[in-house]
Order: C-alpha cells, then sequence, then structure tokens
C-alpha cells in the first residue's frame, strides 16, 4: 500500500507540475519557445521541480511517521498555517495602528477579527471531542464453567464524523471556474484573455468569485451535502446492527435487526446534520467577516483553522501517551 501510495503522489506531482507550467505559459510568466531544446529544457525543470517538490514532502512526512510523533503529512500541514500566521497578524497590527491614527473602524474590525478567531478555535476544540453515545447491552453467557458478557458499554459516535473532508469537497468544486481562468490566462479578470469571453461566461465566472452571496450559499449547501455523502460511505448501520447480534449485544429498548440498524441510522443522519453545519459555520464565518469588513488579507480559511487545532490537540494527547508508556517503562524497570 505504501508502494502505490508513493507512485500515486509522484504522477499526481507530474500532473500538478504540467498543469502550472501551462498556467506559466497562459500568464507569459514564462515565454514559449516551441519544440526547441530551450523550450523542452524549461518545461522539464519546471515539471521536474514541482515533482520533487512533493516527492519530498511525502518522504518528510514518512520520516515524521517513523521517527516522531503523529501523522506526517498532518504535522507539515499544521507547520505550513503555523508560517502564514505572522503575516496574518502582522496584517492585523498594521490595521490597528492605521485605526488609531483615525479610521476607528478599522480597530474595531481588528477586535472583532480576534474574538472570532478566538471563538472558531473555542467550538473547533468543544466538537473535537463532541460525540453521541448509545447505551450497548451484552447478554450473559455460560462457557464451561465460565460466565461472559453481561457488562454495559457504549457505541461512540464523533459529532465531526467527517472531519474536514466535506469543506475540501466543496471547496474543490466550487475552484473549478476560477482554475478555469486560471488555465485561459484570465485570472485577473483583464486583457484580451477576459475580454474575449462572452458576456454570458463573464457572469458565470464572477458569480463564482469567493465571497459572493452565490458561493457562500453554495459553499453552505456543498459543505453539508458532502458530509451526508461521506457518512453514508464511511458508515453501514446494516453491518454495525449486525456486529452488534454477533457479539450478543442490543440497544435497550430496541429489537435487534433492522430496528437496530434504523435506530443507529437515525442517530447518524442527527449527528451529521450537526456535524454538516458546524463545518459550515467554520468555513462561512471567514468568508462572511472579510466581504463584510473588506479585510481581505486577514481572512483564514475554515479548513486551516481545523487542521491547526486538530493536529495540535492530537499531537498533544500522543505526547501525553509516550510520556506515559515512559514512564511505565522506568517504573516496571
Amino acid at each position: 500500500m505504501a508502494t502505490i501510495t508513493r507512485y500515486v503522489t509522484v504522477i499526481l506531482g507530474i500532473i500538478q507540475g504540467t498543469a502550472y507550467y501551462i498556467w506559466l505559459l497562459r500568464s507569459r510568466i514564462v515565454s514559449y519557445d516551441g519544440w526547441t531544446f530551450q523550450g523542452i529544457f524549461t518545461a522539464l525543470v519546471i515539471i521536474l521541480a514541482f515533482t520533487a517538490g512533493t516527492a519530498l514532502m511525502m518522504w518528510l512526512g514518512e520520516q515524521i511517521n517513523q521517527n516522531g510523533i503523529g501523522n506526517g503529512i498532518s504535522i507539515l500541514l499544521f507547520v505550513g498555517i503555523i508560517a502564514r500566521l505572522p503575516v496574518t497578524f502582522g496584517t492585523l497590527w498594521e490595521n490597528f495602528k492605521l485605526g488609531l491614527e483615525g479610521n476607528i473602524s478599522l480597530v474595531i474590525y481588528s477586535c472583532i477579527f480576534v474574538v472570532i478567531f478566538l471563538i472558531i478555535i473555542w467550538v473547533i476544540v468543544f466538537m473535537n471531542d463532541a460525540e453521541r453515545r448509545i447505551p450497548i447491552q451484552y447478554a450473559k453467557r455460560v462457557v464451561g464453567r465460565k460466565m461472559y458478557g453481561g457488562q454495559s458499554t457504549h457505541l461512540p459516535i464523533k459529532v465531526g464524523l467527517s472531519g474536514v473532508m466535506p469543506i475540501i469537497f466543496a471547496s474543490s468544486i466550487l475552484s473549478i471556474p476560477s482554475t478555469i481562468l486560471l488555465f485561459m490566462g484570465a485570472a485577473q479578470k483583464t486583457g484580451d484573455a477576459w475580454n474575449n469571453i462572452p458576456d454570458f461566461w463573464k457572469g458565470f465566472f464572477n458569480a463564482f468569485d469567493m465571497g459572493g452571496w452565490i458561493y457562500t450559499i453554495l459553499y453552505f449547501v456543498f459543505i453539508i451535502g458532502f458530509a451526508y455523502f461521506y457518512v453514508t460511505i464511511q458508515y453501514n448501520p446494516i453491518e454495525m446492527a449486525n456486529n452488534l447480534r454477533q457479539n450478543n449485544g442490543t440497544i435497550p429498548g430496541i429489537r435487534p435487526g433492522k430496528p437496530t440498524s434504523d435506530f443507529i441510522a437515525k442517530i447518524l443522519s442527527k449527528i451529521t446534520l450537526i456535524g454538516a453545519l458546524f463545518l459550515a459555520f467554520i468555513a462561512i464565518v471567514p468568508l462572511i467577516f472579510s466581504d463584510v469588513t473588506g479585510m481581505k488579507g486577514l481572512m483564514m480559511g475554515g479548513t486551516s483553522v481545523i487542521i491547526l487545532v486538530g493536529v495540535a490537540l492530537e499531537t498533544g494527547r500522543q505526547l501525553e501517551s509516550q510520556m506515559m508508556i515512559r514512564h511505565s517503562k522506568g517504573f516496571l524497570d
């Protein structure tokens, strides 16, 4: 599986590098020299540079997995987000200073940004550990002279079952129009490439501008839709009910079989809705804030904040477990 992952990563790096090379040509950042040695060499250098960067990140992630703590790729994403925080807070400080010089609205907006940022972190931390516990009762059974079962436990279902995947899926779908403009060389919506587009399609592309009301509504709907889709393909209530029956487990007050699967499906549907609304809130609030205040430089995506907080919490837990293991080994030695 690891070998397949490596090969797929390199292939995706080649595809991405080729796409960026085409964009550089369209944007006239790189001149097109045709099928000459210089043209082919330039294309190979750009594509291989992106591919090598992809392979390097994959290798670093594997090294962290083997020698460090936690998921390597997640930690690399965490570091990348942390590296952008000084720029964000530097922009915040500049706006605050400009506000003190006369524009009081910038001071208010800056304070609101800090409050919203802290509230979003608190909500993510709270929802990260939130779960619905379904009580499970195991029947007693006698094997030889011993009695097994009879204990009560619970089946935990996390509120954030789908993680950040619905946000990633939704943003990927909504980024298709801007990606098309990027490869057409009209990403800035100026110049000949943009002027040659028919008015109907100009309106279509303008409707998908990040922060617009159409984009925001579709973003909200797609996040909820993809949250249900992801949970549907990852969790099978019928299989969960069958596993309970095979282990002599029942939900108090619910008959085994189809009633149990229907009950689990109902719980999953409610939990998924709560989790989807939570993700939509995290993703949309920064867009609304930047659109209302016009402070585009302070916008931080909901995905980045969720990854930031989630990886920090998970790494903290693993550090605690490693410390407990070391303490236990020292005590036993």
